[in-house]
């Protein structure tokens, strides 16, 4: 996003941050709420532009938004999508995008007050190694001819018991309304959405073998300070990564062997 609409998410999570810090908003609703408006809205395409229009006072928009979803949603939701039209978006497509983070934000803070926000990193990216490695899994996900329902029933019969509720969610909602986005790709955005609930970058770590746990802490912190901020390891094991490590923290790729990593670590600190 850019622009307008950048400033005006900034403002919505503000404003979600707000509501979900309060004892009385049950952030798991809120979250189905606004992926419902999500929903509407990114198949009502006039109802979006007109909800956008920047000629339109941002009062009459809000008003508008309330009448419409003032019987169908809680109030905390219809007041935050009030607030949100009320605000200048450069793309009438970028409300739908943000309402759809907001929606998945809500959920994870739904995890987070549960204290299950880590075991919800951890699926999500447990989840998408499966898939990654199950090429009839993947087809059977992203087949567009296939019913959402019949997916959703799928990801049921995997996740249902097994993970998280905050997981199954997040996880049907990414399948069942993709908006573009490969499967990857979403799991991604997911994963670090999720990290930015607690302040902390995501790197993924492929070994050759299982890190102990004294050689998962130095890495993070070792992590941490090269990136001045706290860091969530996801975790995998490749035997082809012989006698080292590979460590992805967004688009920049680390390799050697861990000893070596943490050395140089060390060195460019005290540089």
């Amino acid at each position: 996003m850019n622009g307008a609409s950048r400033e005006a998410l900034a403002a919505a999570r503000e404003r979600l941050d707000a509501l979900t810090d309060s004892t009385t908003v049950d952030a798991a609703k809120l979250a189905d709420e606004l992926a419902a408006v999500t929903a509407l809205l990114d198949r009502e395409v006039s109802l979006r532009r007109v909800l956008t229009d920047p000629a339109q006072a941002g009062e009459a928009k809000a008003e508008l938004a309330q009448r419409l979803l003032g019987s169908q949603v809680s109030g905390p939701a219809a007041d935050l999508v009030s607030g949100m039209v009320r605000s200048r978006w450069s793309q009438s497509r970028d409300l739908v995008d943000a309402l759809e983070e907001l929606a998945d934000t809500a959920d994870l803070t739904a995890a987070q007050k549960a204290g299950a926000l880590d075991n919800v990193e951890d699926e999500l990216f447990r989840f998408g190694r499966i898939v990654s490695s199950n090429t009839e899994l993947r087809a059977a996900l992203t087949n567009r001819s296939a019913p959402a329902s019949s997916k959703s029933e799928l990801l049921r019969s995997l996740l249902g018991g097994r993970a998280n509720a905050a997981t199954e969610r997040l996880v049907t909602r990414l399948v069942s309304a993709p908006r573009g986005r490969s499967l990857e790709s979403g799991l991604e955005s997911l994963s670090k959405l999720a990290a930015e609930r607690r302040d902390r970058m995501v790197a993924v770590v492929t070994s050759a073998v299982p890190l102990s746990d004294q050689q998962k802490q130095r890495l993070g912190d070792a992590l941490a300070k090269l990136y001045g901020r706290r860091m969530h390891l996801n975790l995998d094991v490749d035997p082809a990564v012989v006698g080292g490590i590979r460590v992805q923290v967004g688009d920049e790729v680390i390799n050697g062997s861990m000893a070596d990593r943490l050395e140089d670590a060390s060195r460019r600190l005290a540089s």
